[in-house]
């Protein structure tokens, strides 16, 4: 038997040895996955380009420094997840990004909902247009 090609019917509904993970979902070839939030029961589409992937493997942290240091690295590296994630769904300036639209996001990326501290550091990693 030939191997399914992308797109072909046997390639969404599954076979015998592979059978689909919901038999009763089927989708179009070029139909975007909608996945359901945990905290609401709406569907959402996917970001359009999800940029925020880890793209190196992550080395842990240097041990020795004080918890502050930690805290607010952590926290830099989660404002900058959200600020990539809100320019690749089309938010362009500080002014564009209330903290609601921002814990949106966090929400559609996987991410903790950041508190008023990141949505500040949020809107100054992004440019304000002057």
């Amino acid at each position: 038997m030939a191997p399914a090609r992308i797109g072909t019917r046997t390639a969404q509904t599954g076979n015998a040895k592979n059978p689909p993970a919901n038999p009763t979902a089927r989708r179009t070839a070029g139909t975007p996955r909608t996945r359901r939030t945990q905290h609401t029961d709406v569907w959402q589409h996917p970001l359009p380009h999800m940029s925020t992937l880890p793209v190196l493997p992550k080395k842990p942290l240097p041990a020795g420094r004080p918890r502050e240091w930690y805290e607010s690295h952590n926290r830099r590296l989660k404002a900058m997840r959200i600020a990539i994630a809100l320019l690749d769904t089309g938010v362009y300036t500080a002014a564009q990004a209330r903290n609601q639209t921002i814990r949106r996001t966090a929400e559609r990326i996987g991410v903790h909902p950041p508190s008023a501290t990141t949505c500040r550091l949020v809107r100054a990693l992004l440019p304000n247009p002057q």
